[in-house]
């Protein structure tokens, strides 16, 4: 038998973070904890307010549902979550958690072992243009290959001279460049800006157009000078044949996966496989998870063995996280096992 309960946390920004969705200041999660005579795991629901298919008033109720179920197998309970895809991803976890022999060791490897590292691209957030020039060289000078900036929200051509900046210093060989507009493009202007981008060397531009204009999206893929990432156009796609039918007409060069809003390890691993099947590339982002579910999606994306930098290195954002293991080092994220988990929850 497992004991099931719920806890909300609220994250605090050591920095109020800028994106084309206005600035964040607190984020909110929510941890799943199970329990039985002898063990505890621990999930991370981690629902992302305004972006999450399961920001909806009733969530609450269904993590009360959840906890009263919990006894009705792994798979069932799964199904019922469909349209909570950050809950499914907090009970996989939490089951992992409570299987595993030291509750955060969910998926042992060498990344767990700390022999092996996973490269992970430098966030730079929106803001002035000193603040964002700031962010840029420390990451360079913390030893980052990869570097994502998201751009939409200062004016278009500051944010162009940005990046002219770092390609006067730096070559794609020295630094890859990625852009993640968050939708901030309109689909008439889209394809012009990014032809002024794709002078720049970019790897690839994250969502270009916003969410849910599938024929326009098509028609930029296919035109495109530059390779787009399709991610928030994956959210509250719940059917298989759905996510089939989204690929294969939209046909983006790649897909950005983050299972806190795409339903966790199993719905993750069906992107990926539709995605492959279709030759289409992907990686793997967090959410603005605390080191909890960080160190979950850390644990499986390194199983997955990408040859692509991740999305992973948000745990350094907030006052309040919660000591782990994890480490970001040149520009890798690292497993250090002398560092001890510290939970308060």
């Amino acid at each position: 038998m497992v004991d099931a309960s719920y806890k909300k946390y609220v994250l605090n920004f050591k920095q109020a973070s800028g994106t084309s969705r206005g600035v964040l200041k607190t984020k909110e999660t929510w941890f799943l904890i199970l329990k039985t005579k002898d063990k505890q795991g621990v999930g991370e629901c981690g629902l992302f307010r305004g972006l999450s298919a399961d920001d909806r008033p009733d969530y609450e109720e269904k993590l009360q549902w959840l906890c009263k179920n919990i006894n009705n197998g792994l798979d069932d309970l799964l199904s019922e979550l469909i349209e909570f895809p950050s809950i499914q991803f907090g009970l996989e976890m939490a089951y992992k958690s409570l299987e595993s022999q030291d509750q955060f060791g969910l998926f042992p490897s060498k990344f767990t072992q700390g022999k092996d590292s996973i490269p992970i691209n430098g966030l730079i957030w929106m803001g002035t243009e000193a603040f964002m020039k700031q962010q840029i060289k420390q990451k360079i000078e913390a030893g980052f290959a990869c570097i994502k900036m998201k751009i939409g929200a200062i004016d278009f051509k500051t944010e162009i001279n940005l990046i002219k900046s770092i390609r006067k210093e730096y070559t794609s060989k020295d630094i890859e460049l990625r852009v993640d507009a968050n939708g901030a493009f309109l689909p008439l202007e889209a394809l012009e800006k990014l032809k002024v981008l794709s002078d720049f060397d970019l790897h690839s531009i994250e969502q270009p157009i916003r969410q849910g204009q599938i024929q326009e999206m098509a028609q930029l893929c296919e035109d495109t000078p530059l390779a787009i990432a399709l991610d928030e156009e994956l959210i509250g796609v719940f059917p298989v044949t759905d996510k089939q039918e989204l690929l294969q007409t939209i046909k983006p060069q790649y897909i950005i996966l983050k299972p806190s809003l795409v339903g966790g390890f199993r719905e993750s691993d069906t992107w990926i496989n539709i995605a492959e099947n279709n030759e289409i590339g992907w990686w793997m982002t967090s959410a603005l998870e605390s080191n909890i579910g960080l160190n979950a999606i850390a644990q499986y994306t390194y199983c997955k063995q990408s040859d692509l930098p991740q999305g992973l290195g948000t745990g350094g954002l907030f006052t309040n996280n919660f000591d782990s293991p994890l480490q970001v080092k040149n520009g890798t994220l690292q497993y250090n096992n002398n560092i001890n988990w510290n939970i308060n929850i």
